[in-house]
């Protein structure tokens, strides 16, 4: 057994090693033969560490640094008792946990039975026999420790549980967004459309589509290379997003540099409002495309088609229709929209 009295801090090291193996008993009492009879009970217990406290005005204090697994404590004590220092105990974050044996000089059933509604773990008439004395102790010491090793994993486990969560948010974003462009990506837009489609119908509410195509890309890939063609990539991208401002719309990556818009509850006049916007926005950003035959800066052709979705068709009928749209777009001249009849 090792022994410290008074106000002697241990070293932080020192606490953090002996914490987690050791039984660490502190005795508040203001009597000293208690605490002498109490030290020679442990003298012989070579896994105890014992600190006596002989002002129980300190004793918070000395908990907060001894860092005990079990307080043994006197009921009478002069300007503080016992049964104040418990309240103070369990209200304290330092010490609410930690199992407190009570010592008093006599068996009294409603003395017994207050401190153990203010917290007390165990009740004992000083002094007991020794081996029942170490016994107790070992026991609300192992209690305390094992819970502790409990909420020590519990709050490593939440932990661990909030990064798995901010993970899989970040792999779900990931997973959902064209890795180039940073919009949505082709599985996006597939579980997005047949998703609305299916709302659509449910409402009898107009769902509008708008397939789009940069005009000439391969030459601008061709002339301007692959990292060119990226970056125009990119910056349509983000013109297209930026001009549909619903949140309920979905602009997507379709597949090379075709773009698609997914527009829930907009009749075919809002879709061809959208159109002319996406047409003009990607036209008025004058990124040089030398390469075009139908401008000198990069253009979108755009196949526009809306319906009011059923139960028995499947939102691959408006995807062939603002297909067909686009085709004619792109047949007759570009840098323009074209709605499916």
């Amino acid at each position: 057994m090792t022994n410290s009295e008074g106000n002697n801090p241990l070293v932080e090291d020192e606490i953090v090693t002996a914490e987690s193996v050791r039984t660490r008993v502190m005795l508040v009492d203001d009597q000293n033969i208690v605490a002498e009879a109490l030290r020679r009970m442990l003298a012989d217990e070579e896994d105890i560490d014992y600190h006596y406290v002989s002002d129980p005005s300190a004793a918070i204090n000395e908990a907060t640094n001894f860092k005990p697994t079990v307080i043994l404590q006197d009921l009478v004590m002069p300007d503080i008792d016992g049964l104040m220092l418990l309240k103070f105990y369990k209200s304290n974050a330092e010490t609410n946990t930690i199992p407190v044996i009570v010592l008093s000089t006599k068996e009294d059933p409603k003395i017994k039975s207050e401190a153990f509604g203010l917290g007390a773990s165990d009740y004992l008439v000083k002094f007991p026999d020794k081996i029942e004395v170490i016994a107790r102790i070992h026991a609300h010491s192992r209690s305390f420790m094992a819970q502790k090793q409990r909420d020590e994993a519990y709050l490593a486990l939440r932990e661990l549980q909030k990064e798995l969560e901010a993970k899989n948010s970040e792999l779900e974003r990931l997973s959902s967004q064209d890795g180039l462009t940073g919009i949505a990506n082709r599985r996006i837009f597939d579980e997005f459309i047949k998703k609305e489609w299916g709302r659509a119908a449910r409402d009898e509410n107009p769902l509008s589509l708008i397939l789009i195509d940069i005009d000439h890309f391969k030459s601008y890939n061709d002339n301007y290379g692959h990292q060119g063609g990226d970056d125009c990539l990119r910056q349509v991208a983000q013109k297209l997003d930026g001009t549909v401002n619903r949140p309920s719309d979905l602009v997507a990556r379709y597949g090379g540099e075709e773009f698609a818009v997914v527009m829930p509850g907009t009749d075919l006049e809002g879709a061809k409002s959208i159109a002319a916007a996406l047409c003009e926005g990607i036209s008025s950003m004058g990124l040089a495309h030398s390469h075009s035959s139908t401008a000198d800066h990069v253009t979108i052709s755009l196949g526009v088609a809306s319906a009011i979705p059923t139960f028995d068709g499947a939102p691959e009928e408006l995807i062939e229709k603002a297909d067909e749209a686009l085709y004619q777009a792109k047949k007759t001249g570009r840098n323009q929209y074209k709605v499916s009849e």
